[in-house]
């Protein structure tokens, strides 16, 4: 499938995250919270996680301080804030792939409400990898265009160790290996390139086309419901939206 549908797949959810803004800069905080505790650093430059987590708060534009009170609030809160990380499987209308990635401190909680919705609203929540062997981890870097020389993005991302860049629409998409994420990302800021994301997500094989307005329309649900949940940090699928 075209790597357009990938960039308008970004787009949309860039767009949902800049009309919950509040409510992103909490989930993040809790994953910089994380990032910390699993990592066992405050500090990104000896703790790759934290690094990538802060590369995504930044590009989410979290506020600085923001960013240092969560490390903070982490390096210092000893046993407490304790979370875990969980992965939800299953479908969407019409057998679309959907990956749920939570950080709750109550998974009796946490996985009743995931699988309501996917019942409610898809064909129901699956068993671990099911749906998660179609999809490939990758660092993730979008920017604008904005007159850049695609050879010029090409070389200088290639150069920082990328795997490969691709333009669509009116954006640059830069993928990597998930263990290069962190580099490649701080080469290309120190010459000056800023991103619309950048992030280490789940990027599908293939991707699915909804024909049926009701199966749309469900999709949609489902993705909103999701993202509303103060236990999902992400949500990542293979639905097609197209220029819809």
């Amino acid at each position: 499938m075209s790597g357009h549908s990938k960039w308008h797949n970004i787009q949309k959810t860039k767009g949902v995250m800049d009309a919950k803004r509040s409510q992103t800069f909490t989930k993040l905080s809790r994953e910089l919270i994380v990032a910390v505790k699993t990592g066992g650093s405050g500090d990104p430059d000896n703790n790759f996680r934290l690094a990538t987590v802060v590369a995504k708060a930044k590009a989410a534009n979290m506020p600085n301080d923001s960013i240092k009170r969560a490390i903070d609030r982490a390096v210092g809160a000893g046993s407490g804030d304790s979370y875990e990380n969980i992965t939800y499987e299953g479908y969407g209308p019409s057998g679309v792939a959907v990956i749920v990635e939570a950080l709750t401190d109550n998974r009796q909680r946490t996985a009743p409400e995931v699988r309501h919705l996917m019942d409610k609203y898809g064909k129901g929540m699956g068993t671990a990898g099911c749906v998660s062997w179609s999809f490939d981890q990758k660092g993730v870097l979008v920017l604008e265009q904005e007159g850049r020389d695609e050879d010029e993005v090409m070389m200088d991302a290639l150069d920082a160790g990328a795997e490969d860049v691709e333009a669509y629409d009116s954006v640059y998409e830069i993928t990597t290996a998930p263990d290069d994420f962190g580099k490649v990302l701080e080469a290309l800021q120190d010459k000056g390139y800023t991103f619309l994301s950048a992030a280490v997500e789940m990027v599908p094989q293939t991707y699915v086309k909804l024909e049926k307005e009701e199966d749309i329309k469900n999709m949609e649900k489902l993705i909103e419901t999701l993202e509303e949940n103060d236990d999902v940090q992400n949500v990542y699928h293979n639905w097609d939206q197209g220029d819809d």
